[in-house]
């Protein structure tokens, strides 16, 4: 469940299992397992709620099966997950790198599983391929860092997630190059917070807005990235999400290697100055804007992507209109849109929660009919031409057809569904754009 940061941990504890002797299956194609595994999320109510519905349903669907919560909600309130008489066993974040240890010890304690169980295999051994580990999966998701220091006022994750830590370069290059040579075309860095990159290194400098001044090699990130295109030849690289202090020049000066996919998640929350300070983001409006000039002027035909929250405690009618006027103004090419939802732990959950959901949900709609405009506009931009398509899975989508079509993702982050006959998984094709439909683009594959 969630973010692309509990995509790149499931990758990694799926690794895990099949060193330790465990086949990994699809869940939505298995008629029974023997262990079922839900890296949950918890940065909303929502979200606890579907993992409840997940594991509940699970548990109906795998009657037998040894049933293990992890992730940020059951790092969060252990003990209310562990209330739920689905759930064999809760283990939070820090639990991940011993969670296999955990599950086996506890499958075999239930008498579910076999004492013969197969040997350890080495770290070095070759595993099987990428399909073993994530089936549905055809982007690798490479974990650079985790944790945050930053204490959003509304945002637990600090706390399910820790303190900011990154990961060596020299690893994090090895692993790009595993997933290229496990015949993976894109790679998506993730953390938590990928700005924060290297500043718990030696001699860091740390975050802050004099960063946009800094010389290229003394961005962390910008180096790591600059790396990976020398010392690489996967496909697409593609960053996860970055905030508007992190866009510097040194980073921005990358997207001139076509393989840096031209897609830039830059999450907003609120265009209002105010609400801004009281949700502890470190920008104002304006600093936003500016960062998003820099990008369009560096990244040609770049889609930029981001998150709103609407009905924060205190919103006036005014500060919504900021919000509005400004996602306006900069023609996003998708925008995700969230009521503010308490949660405990937080600076927030302090705060009188004083905007009547009525008017939550009429902000939110509003926000809603602006995305889907910009949308629209930004792909009509580029109907009639071609465009790399990152093709996935062939499955039965509704609203596109009533017979399975093909799925795909542009560079820059464009959904394309296609009919073929011939086997697209996994392939980047170059994909005429013909006319937008529901929920993306229809594309004809070309020869």
């Amino acid at each position: 469940m969630g973010c692309k940061l509990n995509l790149a941990d499931t990758a990694l504890l799926a690794q895990d299992f099949v060193r330790t002797g465990y086949e990994v299956v699809s869940p939505t194609e298995a008629d029974s397992v023997d262990v079922f595994v839900l890296n949950t999320c918890t940065v909303t109510h929502v979200a606890d709620r579907k993992a409840r519905h997940l594991l509940r349903a699970a548990r109906r669907r795998f009657p037998g099966a040894y049933m293990v919560a992890t992730g940020c909600y059951a790092q969060r309130v252990p003990e209310e997950l562990s209330r739920l008489s689905e759930i064999d066993l809760v283990a939070g974040n820090t639990s991940k790198p011993t969670l296999v240890d955990l599950v086996t010890e506890g499958f075999k304690a239930h008498g579910r599983g076999s004492a013969d169980f197969p040997p350890l295999l080495s770290p070095d051994t070759d595993l099987p391929p990428r399909a073993t580990f994530l089936p549905h999966q055809t982007r690798a998701f490479v974990k650079i860092q985790e944790g945050c220091n930053d204490y959003c006022s509304y945002c637990i994750i600090p706390k399910t997630r820790g303190q900011s830590r990154s990961f060596s370069a020299d690893p994090v290059v090895a692993e790009v190059r595993a997933k290229e040579a496990a015949g993976y075309q894109e790679v998506v860095l993730t953390g938590t917070q990928l700005g924060d990159y290297g500043i718990d290194s030696p001699g860091s400098r740390g975050r802050g807005p004099d960063r946009r001044d800094q010389a290229t090699q003394g961005e962390p990130l910008a180096t790591l990235l600059a790396r990976i295109l020398r010392e690489t030849a996967i496909r697409r690289i593609r960053l996860s999400s970055l905030q508007p202090q992190d866009v510097t020049p040194g980073l921005l000066e990358l997207w001139h290697d076509p393989r840096l996919c031209p897609h830039v998640h830059l999450p907003l929350q609120s265009g209002s100055d105010a609400v801004l300070r009281e949700m502890r983001r470190r920008y104002t409006a304006q600093e936003y804007e500016d960062a998003m000039e820099r990008i369009r002027a560096e990244v040609p035909d770049v889609s930029i992507t981001t998150d709103v929250i609407v009905g924060f405690p205190g919103e006036t009618a005014a500060d919504f209109d900021a919000t509005l006027a400004l996602c306006r103004s900069l023609r996003f090419a998708d925008m995700h849109v969230f009521p503010f939802s308490p949660r405990s732990g937080t600076l927030a959950a302090r705060l009188k929660d004083n905007v009547p959901d009525r008017i939550k949900q009429e902000r939110v709609r509003l926000l809603l009919d602006l995305a889907q405009a910009g949308r629209a506009s930004y792909q009509e931009r580029f109907l009639g031409s071609m465009r790399p398509v990152l093709w996935e899975e062939e499955k039965v989508t509704p609203e596109v057809a009533a017979k399975p079509v093909w799925h795909g993702l542009t560079d820059n982050y464009m959904r394309v569904f296609a009919r073929g006959s011939q086997e697209l998984n996994g392939k980047v094709l170059a994909t005429r754009l013909a006319e937008r439909v529901a929920h993306g683009i229809w594309g004809e594959v070309g020869q």
